[in-house]
């Protein structure tokens, strides 16, 4: 004190500071040399759902060729519960070392809307965004009783209004979103039936309980193939190269209308930008690798491995867009 007081207040700043720089510049190291010898340990991949899924899926594919690449073991760990909120708010709280990373879908980008107010994190801020992994645009199914092409389903549900039922995997799925979305923009009014998980819904769909229903090609292609169901459109943008017979709903009229599911990788917040970018770069080249673009192709999934900065664009276009449909559309989840 007394060096500070005889010094002057110009003085005393200038060591004040320079004690501030020496306290902190042992941390920038240790930091620093954490992320040049990144990975030290074996790496984490938080899976919110049960094993099986698209998201697990995605993690798995993912892993195994990081593991190689980065030298340590990449696990992928099934944290399922409360609709991905259990997984995500145990990676929201870990430390940002990159050793803990979060596979979502977009029930996460849902949840902020859905669950605002409840969640124990911030769908976004809470998040560093890493990659886009992969997508699957949705396709539209219908019963086999019903019309066969989506303009004249349209106008067979508007003409029989509240009285045909669709199904979904469950409230706030990116299906049960896809089809509010359809009915905002077509005036369409039809009765969600919510089940626990695609099957279910696919056999009521089959054995014509209810009319139609949205998800991906790979969990209802077999039964286009059958006959059991009919293909009424694919909510992308193009046709798509692993189902190239279903037209778009762009074709049919429905201009610009696309939904679709995707993993994505996030970090905790704070996690150190060198080790984001290198694991976003390996999960890049993983998965735009030509033999793995077939792999995925091959199971109804494109190819992404978008970078962080496109990546955290993406989400929070999600979150805008499916926050305005379920408010629009009175979607709760109670």
């Amino acid at each position: 004190m007394k060096i500070f007081a005889s010094a002057g207040p110009v003085l005393a700043r200038r060591a004040a500071l320079a004690l501030g720089a020496a306290a902190i510049s042992p941390a920038i190291k240790r930091s620093e040399a954490q992320t040049s010898n990144y990975p030290t340990r074996p790496v984490k991949i938080v899976v919110p759902y049960t094993p099986g899924g698209f998201t697990d899926l995605s993690a798995r594919l993912v892993a195994e060729s990081l593991s190689k690449v980065l030298g340590q073991p990449v696990v992928v760990e099934n944290r399922p519960g409360a609709n991905s909120i259990l997984g995500a708010g145990l990676v929201a709280s870990s430390a940002p070392d990159g050793y803990t990373f979060l596979m979502v879908l977009p029930a996460h980008a849902a949840n902020a809307t859905l669950q605002a107010g409840k969640l124990p994190f911030d769908p976004v801020s809470s998040f560093a965004p890493v990659s886009l992994v992969a997508t699957s645009p949705l396709v539209l199914a219908s019963g086999k009783r019903m019309p066969a092409t989506l303009r004249e389903f349209i106008d067979y549900a508007r003409a029989r209004e509240g009285a045909i039922s669709y199904g979904s995997s469950g409230i706030g799925s990116t299906a049960h979103l896809a089809m509010e979305l359809l009915q905002i923009r077509t005036g369409l009014k039809m009765m969600h039936v919510p089940y626990r998980g695609t099957q279910p819904a696919l056999q009521d769909l089959m054995a014509g309980n209810i009319g139609a229903m949205f998800d991906v090609n790979s969990a209802m292609g077999a039964q286009f193939e059958a006959g059991n169901i009919r293909a009424l459109g694919v909510a992308s943008a193009e046709r798509v190269s692993f189902a190239p017979s279903i037209p778009t709903f762009a074709e049919q009229g429905v201009a610009d209308f696309t939904a679709s599911t995707w993993s994505m990788l996030l970090a905790p917040a704070g996690t150190p930008k060198p080790i984001m970018d290198r694991v976003s770069s390996e999960v890049s080249k993983i998965i735009r690798e030509p033999a793995m673009v077939a792999k995925l192709r091959e199971m109804g999934l494109l190819a992404e491995g978008r970078g962080p900065e496109e990546t955290g664009e993406f989400l929070n276009s999600e979150v805008t867009r499916w926050a305005s449909v379920i408010r629009t559309g009175g979607v709760t989840v109670e």
